[in-house]
Order: C-alpha cells, then structure tokens, then sequence
C-alpha cells in the first residue's frame, strides 16, 4: 500500500528533520535525569473447562507468577535526542501439568510439558526532535489495527520501526513498519506476525499509519490504514462523542468501522469485510449501563494481526463476536462502590448474543474454510470484579476476578466453554 509507505517516510522524516516546533526536545533533561524505571509482579491464575469436547483436552488450569522490569531512558539534550528503552521479563511456573496446559501463560516443551520458568530481555533505540519520536527494536504497540496483547502472564512485543508525532495540537500522529513477533508464552523475537483467526501461510510484515484527531474535549476521530503482506488492506475509522446532561450524568457514543479486503497473492482467500460497532454509554454517578450492536458483513471473519487489534465493543473476554455474517448485540451494567464507602472496588457484568453467523461461503482455498456452519449462534456473559487498594505500602495493588460463560451451538465453532480468572498486579515506579 503505497500510502502507508509514504506516510511512514513522511512521519519519519517528520521525526528527524522537522524546526517547526521544538518544545518538546527542548525541554529534555537528558537520557538519565528523565529516565523511568517501573517493575510490575502479577500472579496468575487461569481455569478454562471446555464443556463439549470429549474427545480432545477438556480441560486447562494453569498458575504462575510474572516480574515485569521496563527502563525508559530520557533524551539527550540538542536539537536531536537519543535515548533507549529496554525491558526484562520472567514467568514461573506455580501449578500446572502436561493434562492441564495450554492456557497462553507458560511455554510448552517439544514433550508437551509446561516450562517451569521462562524469560526474555529486549528493548528499542529512539530519537527524537521537537514532538516526534522514531524508534527501531522490540516495544509494545497500541495501534486499532495492530496493538499488542497483555492479557496473559507476559506482555507481547513485535520487532520494527515505529514513530509517532505531536506537532499539531490535539492531532496525534503514528506509524509502523513490523516484521516479527514476541508471543504471550514465547521467548523468541522473530515469532511469526500473530494472526488470529486464519490459517496456513501467512504474511511477513505489516505497516500501518493513522492517528487520532481531538476535535474538543467532547468529540475524538480516529482514522488508519494498514497493509498485511500479500494478504489484505485494513482501514479504520472511530467517532467518540461524549455528551454532558448534568452534573454527574453523561451519555457517551462510540462507533468503530473495519474495513479489510485482499490484496497480493490473498494469502487467507478472497476477502471482502465490513464490521461496525456501536456503543452508548448512559453514566449516572456511580453506575453505568452500557448497549452495543456489531455486525459483521462478510463470507470471512474479522480478523486481525496482533492479539489486542480489535477495537470493537463486543470483543469479550473469551469470544470475538467477530464471525462471518454475524450480528450480536450486548448489555452490561457497572458500578463503582467509592459512593458505598468502598473506594477502589468496581463491578462489572456483560451479556452479548449473536446469531445469523454464515461461513459456509468462504474461498474453499482460503484460510477460514470449514470453520463456521451455515446457521451459528452463541453468547457469552462475564462477570468482572476489581479492588485496588488505594494508599499504605500496599498502594496500587489490584486484584481482579473474571468469569465467562460461552455457549454455542455447533455452526458457531468456539463451543460450550466456562472460563474464570485470578489476577493479582502489583505495580512499582522505582525511578
């Protein structure tokens, strides 16, 4: 896509030659006196009981403990700076066995052994003039059409260029170039791009530009285009609109649209997808309550590359809602127990039907072939409950409990699943 391309040439030019506005740079202290340093520790416990298959692993239960160690460096002071950021990650292996894993948090051996414990070290060097930054190596990212995961034990990193730009106020500007991937229960760099859903041979890089527009505090845009190597183009578009109704009461809009069709040598098969979503918050102190349509117009699924590349509101925490010609809609209702004299407790539940899913009509050379009937449907609901405890030594600390419960019938192809998690973080800011 030679768009993406010449926006990343652009942006990165941006980056290194641009006097157009040079607070940013100006202002550095240099590569230690603003350098960050944070540790994270999250315990992890992860059950997922699959209700109808028989005649495969029924069951996964796994528990570990990840340190989580990033270093940010500041810039060095001049009209260019240069810093670096590092990290280093371990996992530990607290309970699980050759009959309970595959959960994503620990690696398993050539023998189908979970490892007893893993790490990883990486980092990028950076740049940067006036609001721009370049930056070459191993990070995390946060793009709607290729963003990272750090669901499990372990974050997921990609290995690329990336930069990003500030220099227009409430215009935030991105781009990347990525070749390969660090998995949630991998330590290997040069994994291959993490496509979700499909199948077979996949593409080998993908680029990406966009960015966020912040029309005033009330209305956000959002708008990217990206391509996946030899097998789609992906575009993006957001509009979030919040609306005051009086003190304390709001009504909040969010509307995301994908568009992803083939390209090169369609190494997934013809696709040709639309899917939107729309969302309307309703905030009244304490309380919110949330409703939501999705609708997916395709012979394939939405798919995406990288584990967190769905800014949709009806992703879940065990289903996408994301199949081929599916329609779904979800309810949820949240409370924050600060105004009960509990502050730091919230609660959370969700339910989200879909139906009408039709996949019968994929490219039979593609990667989605035979996945989905002719007549699917399912539904998930999750229960969400988190404390953070808010002052003391133990400050910051948050334990979460998440339970899921999906059914399906057997045209959906996720099956009947109950799914609960424990996640203790207790995050340390050292510099």
């Amino acid at each position: 896509m030679n768009l993406v391309k010449l926006s990343c040439l652009a942006l990165a030019i941006s980056a290194a030659s641009t006097q157009l506005a040079l607070a940013g740079q100006a202002d550095a202290k240099g590569f230690v006196e603003d350098s960050e340093l944070s540790l994270l520790n999250r315990n992890y416990y992860f059950n997922r009981d699959f209700k109808n298959k028989p005649d495969s692993q029924s069951y996964r239960e796994e528990w570990a403990h990840g340190v989580m160690a990033e270093f940010a460096s500041g810039f060095t002071q001049g009209t260019v700076g240069f810093g670096v950021d590092t990290y280093g990650y371990m996992g530990i292996k607290l309970d699980s066995g050759r009959g309970r894993t595959g959960t994503g948090l620990l690696p398993i051996s050539d023998e189908g052994r979970p490892q007893d414990e893993y790490g990883e070290t990486g980092g990028a060097v950076k740049l940067r003039v006036s609001e721009s930054v370049l930056k070459y190596g191993e990070m995390r990212t946060e793009a709607p059409v290729f963003a990272t995961s750090h669901s499990r034990l372990l974050p997921e990193t990609a290995t690329g260029f990336h930069v990003t730009s500030g220099e227009i106020e409430g215009l935030s500007l991105e781009a990347g170039h990525f070749t390969a991937y660090n998995n949630r229960n991998s330590t290997n760099s040069d994994d291959e791009l993490n496509l979700n859903y499909g199948s077979g041979e996949i593409g080998q890089t993908l680029d990406f530009a966009g960015g966020w527009y912040s029309v005033n505090d009330d209305l956000t845009l959002g708008f990217y285009a990206s391509q996946f190597d030899e097998t789609w183009n992906q575009y993006y578009g957001n509009l979030n609109y919040n609306l005051a109704i009086s003190e304390g009461q709001s009504l909040n809009f969010d509307f995301n649209l994908y568009q992803t069709n083939d390209t090169g040598d369609a190494l997934q098969g013809d696709i040709d997808n639309t899917t939107f979503s729309l969302a309307a918050t309703y905030a009244l102190g304490s309380h919110s309550l949330l409703l939501a349509y999705q609708a997916v117009d395709g012979d394939t699924p939405f798919d995406y590359v990288g584990g967190d590349s769905i800014f949709l509101s009806n992703s879940m925490q065990y289903s996408d809602f994301n199949a081929p010609n599916e329609k779904s809609w979800r309810i949820g209702y949240a409370y924050d127990w600060s105004e009960m004299g509990v502050p730091g407790l919230t609660t959370k539940v969700t339910y989200v039907k879909g139906s009408d899913i039709d996949g019968t009509d994929a490219d039979v050379n593609g990667g989605y072939v035979g996945y989905y009937g002719a007549d699917g449907e399912h539904s998930e609901t999750d229960l969400d409950i988190k404390y953070v405890i808010q002052e003391g030594p133990a400050k910051d600390l948050s334990v979460r409990l998440r339970q899921a419960f999906h059914y399906a019938n057997g045209d959906q192809g996720e099956g009947d699943i109950h799914e609960f998690r424990v996640i203790v973080d207790y995050p340390l800011s050292i510099l």
